[in-house]
């Protein structure tokens, strides 16, 4: 294991074997509301974090874990094995990202999405839950987007809340998809078709 002396480790963090954590990381911050240590956060075996990385505390993390340099990884979070989360992409609370799954940069996932086993995600691709934001009900109503198993979304397009992307599907760079893609087509274009 190696962790760089400049990065902060909260209490009840849980690191596998051969977890390398770069320069300027900070792993298990508290959330809102939480003391250091109440949540734990477990990060698996032959995982790399790269500088200016921060995980939050209660992150359920495999093996093979990768971020590039400055990802944030919010509370809450559910990650599989051989998962890799590019340079300042985002990804919020209570979120499901299954085995295999590649992010790449500047890529937001919001809090309620859930990315099956394989999805692609291109980079700059923006996943959006409140249907109608800032409402006085918008935070009770949230729901993100679902990649079903091998879905791939080109570079620079934006899912609306709830659209469910289906199996071996592909979404076109550039597209706003506003509604379910099914398995096994191709879609793009504004809105995706």
């Amino acid at each position: 294991m190696t962790i760089a002396n400049t990065s902060i480790i909260h209490p009840n963090v849980k690191l596998g074997k051969n977890v390398i954590i770069e320069d300027f990381c900070i792993i298990g911050a508290p959330p809102r509301g939480k003391a250091p240590g109440e949540l734990e956060t477990i990060i698996g075996d032959n995982s790399v974090i790269r500088s200016g990385t921060v995980i939050y505390a209660g992150n359920i993390i495999g093996s093979n874990f990768q971020t590039g340099n400055k990802a944030n990884i919010r509370e809450l979070n559910n990650i599989g094995n051989n998962v890799s989360i590019g340079t300042l992409s985002v990804i919020e609370h209570h979120v499901e990202i299954s085995d295999n799954v590649r992010i790449h940069t500047q890529v937001f996932i919001p809090e309620f999405s859930i990315l099956n086993s394989g999805a692609w995600v291109g980079p700059n691709v923006v996943f959006t839950n409140a249907k109608v934001p800032l409402a006085p009900d918008a935070k009770n109503n949230l729901i993100g987007p679902t990649l079903m198993a091998n879905a791939r979304i080109g570079a620079n397009s934006t899912l609306l809340p709830g659209v469910v992307i289906g199996e071996n599907a592909l979404v076109g760079a550039g597209s706003v998809v506003t509604k379910n893609v099914k398995p096994n087509t191709v879609v793009y274009g504004n809105p995706a078709k």
